[in-house]
């Protein structure tokens, strides 16, 4: 198949199928007397699992190491189990990161309990205290 129809088959777009080429994460594709790119079902099911790791918030360097274990059948997992623990961990962060910008914005919300004129807007004036903000020198 040509690169449109594997762009189709792969909900993927042509241009990041070719970035993907160039950053070796596909296998290079034969080409036609015409130049053109022909894919095989292993192009598809590359891109697939490619697709699905980035859908996990996996980069593509982590891509990179877990198709080179794809590519070593008889080797160990415990390159994958230390990746996803990482990722794990990582992701764990991010949602400790984003309760305490929540629990900041539920606070924030707290200083304007009810609609008035902006000048006495308490979401504004600690938005303008906490940023070290003098409202007289503005």
């Amino acid at each position: 198949m040509q690169i449109g129809e594997l762009a189709r088959s792969t909900g993927v777009k042509i241009e990041t199928i070719r970035y993907y080429e160039r950053e070796q994460l596909l296998p290079v594709p034969q080409r036609t007397d015409g130049n053109y790119r022909l894919y095989s079902p292993r192009h598809v099911e590359q891109l697939r699992f490619i697709r699905y790791c980035r859908s996990l918030d996996m980069s593509l360097e982590e891509v990179r190491i877990l198709i080179g274990v794809l590519d070593t059948p008889s080797g160990s997992c415990l390159t994958v189990n230390a990746l996803l623990d990482e990722k794990i961990a990582e992701v764990d962060a991010r949602v400790n990161e984003l309760h305490k910008l929540q629990d900041q914005l539920r606070q924030l919300r707290g200083f304007c309990q009810q609609p008035d004129e902006v000048k006495t807007c308490g979401i504004l004036m600690e938005l303008n205290r906490s940023a070290g903000i003098d409202k007289a020198q503005i």
